[in-house]
């Protein structure tokens, strides 16, 4: 069991704090639900409803959304883009174990690589794939929580509800979506300038603390 944690330490860490953030995102988005309830004179809904409302599905995955977007567009830019000096970037000026065709003699290698062909041609791209199917799926998660909880709103207001065909063009879907990639982009562009210059010793996205700033890669 020592054995088990440690060697996953660092998934576990993220995971607790995951479902701690989620937790107490669902109480307090909860509690500021029933607020804009009562202002559109409304009743008040159960916890556990609110869990299946346009208001929780929005919020919870226009920020996945990103998220995902963001990775994906860091894990394939990577393979075409360089920044010199950046611990995050790859170094085209020496040869890249990531660049390397796999080998199925390796000891150990997965059991795609082994079987070569097309499982291998998708496995080489799954991160990818992976990634950009989480988008995908955050996305019309959003854009089905933000339709949701918009078309709510009209009906508390005696508006016409409003079709997914217009939804998907209104400022509030766009807004929702943009505040957040935009947020995304910031911090890889900082971390990839950032770790040029700066360290941290022990972090496997840092450079060696005595490297030259032009060094490029971890």
């Amino acid at each position: 069991m020592r054995t088990f944690f440690k060697n996953n330490s660092l998934s576990i860490c993220f995971g607790l704090l995951f479902v701690l953030s989620l937790a107490g995102q669902a109480y307090f988005g909860y509690e500021e639900y029933q607020k804009e309830l009562l202002e559109l004179g409304a009743g008040p809904v159960a916890p556990n409803e609110y869990l299946y409302s346009g208001h929780f599905v929005q919020a919870t995955f226009e920020n996945w959304e990103s998220e995902f977007l963001q990775m994906a567009l860091f894990v394939v830019l990577t393979i075409f883009l360089q920044q010199k000096g950046s611990s995050e970037s790859k170094d085209f000026d020496r040869e890249e174990e990531v660049d390397r065709e796999p080998d199925p003699a390796r000891k150990g290698a997965p059991w795609p690589v082994r079987e070569s062909g097309w499982v291998l041609s998708i496995y080489k791209h799954s991160l990818t794939i992976a990634l950009s199917l989480l988008f995908a799926g955050s996305l019309a998660a959003h854009f089905y929580g933000s339709l949701k909880d918009e078309n709510l709103q009209n009906a508390l207001r005696g508006l016409p509800a409003e079709s997914p065909t217009e939804f998907i063009g209104s400022s509030r879907f766009w807004f929702e979506s943009l505040q957040n990639w935009q947020s995304e982009f910031l911090s890889i562009f900082a971390i990839i300038l950032l770790s040029i210059f700066l360290r941290q010793k022990g972090s496997s996205q840092s450079k060696p603390v005595d490297a030259p700033n032009g060094e490029t890669g971890e």
